[in-house]
């Protein structure tokens, strides 16, 4: 099973970036993101549960963050706007077979599967 990030990068505030977490090696219930800012918990941001296609968000990014499914892909995207520099964070790619709950699936434990991560910096 692999998890491959891509799409970091430097971005002013207010601009955009997109991410992409390309799957391979497995089939998951569920793709999600979370991010880590330095000297903080890596918290939950957003999660795409494949059949329906149900999107779950955190507060922080809802409204501002679209994350989406690409089944013949089997890659997920996270559109991120109007970005801030609280945004500033290295943002992981998680998936796991299992059906969860949605509460589990916001967190980090509702995950087996990791990629290495992609760093987003957002200058003010």
């Amino acid at each position: 099973v692999q998890l491959v990030e891509s799409g970091g990068g430097l971005v002013q505030a207010g601009g955009s970036l997109r991410l992409s977490c390309a799957a391979s090696g497995s089939a998951f219930h569920f793709t999600g993101w979370f991010r880590q800012a330095p000297g903080k918990e890596r918290e939950f941001v957003a999660a795409f549960i494949w059949n329906p296609g149900i999107t779950l968000y955190s507060d922080s990014v809802k409204g501002r963050f679209t994350i989406s499914g690409d089944n013949a892909k089997n890659t997920v995207y996270l559109q991120m706007d109007s970005l801030k520099p609280e945004d500033t964070a290295v943002y992981f790619c998680a998936a796991d077979p299992r059906r969860l709950a949605k509460a589990e699936i916001r967190t980090r434990a509702g995950y087996n599967y990791w990629g290495q991560g992609t760093q987003v910096t957002v200058s003010s």
